[in-house]
């Protein structure tokens, strides 16, 4: 039987705003979570990006402030610009269906104008070093927040941002409803909940998919230095939605981009150096399909949430095996199909063959002909000295 999001406890006014967007049945986490945070608990949602967690917690704050204030009752704090203004936009298409005014602020962008438009919102959508610049100079006042959410928690303490985060938590009521939703509850996170949630609702679930799961092919190519641009030329132009191409550091992406351009393709590059102008401008054309390829590096595409990138492609591999799901993750999303694919130099293969083996995606390495590393086993000698084989 299908739920409904008025079973659920949602309005009917929120309801018909959605439905009107084409949202009509819950996704897993928004049934897990609306029933306890329409009712004012804390929550913490082990839930990555893609898993339409923005909902779980959007409703809620908008159903549950009172729209006839005038400042702020409810703040969203998120690690990256792109990511605020996402969230500020899914939340702000449905909340004016019962009169609810949601802002965005986030770094990179005028203080001062910034500022003007967030005077008399409900909602508050921002990143922590900007919002902790805006209430020190007093143009933003947070004694009236009822209502934090946390979102992609991990992501913001891996950033740095603990102790931005801690100081805009000191200054909120000590009286109020928390959601911190993460990738992960262990950790840094895990302690980040114990010292600010009371009692939470504790949630976990995968990222969600409509109707099919979407499935994703990894494949893991060996490359030569002399030969790498060639393969990743070769490896867009046999796609013909968007791809999405990682590299390490913002002067590579650079380097990568420039290179690309060379060879006649139609590529933008996204990273932390760039002004926000560059970075939306960037991201629209992406977005829209207008240029099917971008180059990023992990931070600036941490909250690209774009459900048709239908290749990702990894030119420096990831340090870890939580960089590779991550950026792996951008593509096969809303039951569609992806493809993730890693170039490996011949200095990179031990590494990427651990990674690729402790994810599960062993046979797909060693079917390139590449070979794998043997694991670091560690053991203990009697006099309690660690050794390495």
């Amino acid at each position: 039987m299908q739920q409904t999001f008025s079973a659920l406890g949602v309005s009917a006014a929120v309801e018909r705003s959605l439905a009107a967007a084409g949202i009509v049945e819950p996704f897993r986490i928004q049934s897990l979570v609306l029933p306890d945070a329409l009712a004012g608990r804390d929550v913490l949602a082990k839930a990555p990006t893609g898993s339409g967690k923005t909902l779980a917690f959007g409703i809620p704050l908008v159903e549950r402030v009172d729209g006839q204030r005038k400042a702020p009752e409810a703040l969203v704090l998120v690690p990256t610009r792109e990511l605020a203004v996402q969230v500020a936009e899914s939340i702000g298409a449905f909340a004016s269906a019962l009169g609810v005014r949601v802002g965005v602020a986030y770094g990179g962008a005028p203080v001062g104008p910034q500022a003007k438009r967030l005077q008399g919102v409900h909602v508050v959508v921002a990143t922590p070093g900007r919002l902790q610049d805006l209430v020190e100079r007093r143009f933003v006042s947070l004694e009236g927040v009822r209502m934090l959410v946390l979102d992609e928690a991990d992501r913001m303490l891996d950033m740095g941002f603990r102790p931005q985060v801690e100081r805009i938590i000191r200054r909120l009521p000590r009286e109020r409803q928390t959601m911190l939703f993460s990738a992960t509850l262990d950790g840094e996170v895990g302690e980040l909940a114990r010292a600010y949630t009371h009692d939470p609702s504790r949630f976990e679930t995968a990222r969600e998919v409509e109707h099919d799961d979407g499935v994703i092919e990894h494949e893991f190519v060996p490359v030569t230095p002399d030969g790498k641009i060639d393969t990743l030329v070769d490896l867009i132009a046999a796609e013909q939605g968007l791809t999405l191409v990682f590299v390490r550091t913002k002067r590579g992406a650079d380097r990568l981009t420039q290179k690309l351009r060379r060879r006649g393709v139609d590529v933008g590059a996204m990273h932390g150096d760039m002004g926000q102008g560059q970075r939306e401008r960037a991201l629209e054309r992406f977005r829209s399909g207008r240029m099917r390829t971008l180059v990023a590096t992990d931070v600036a595409a941490r909250g690209l949430d774009l459900d048709d990138i239908a290749h990702v492609i990894n030119f420096d591999p990831p340090e870890d095996d939580k960089g590779y799901v991550h950026r792996v993750g951008r593509t096969g999303r809303a039951g569609r199909s992806g493809r993730g694919s890693t170039l490996v130099l011949p200095e990179q293969q031990g590494d990427v063959s651990r990674v690729a083996a402790r994810l599960g995606h062993q046979e797909a390495f060693e079917s390139t002909g590449m070979r794998s590393a043997r694991p670091k086993l560690v053991y203990t000698s009697r006099r309690g000295r660690r050794s390495r084989w």
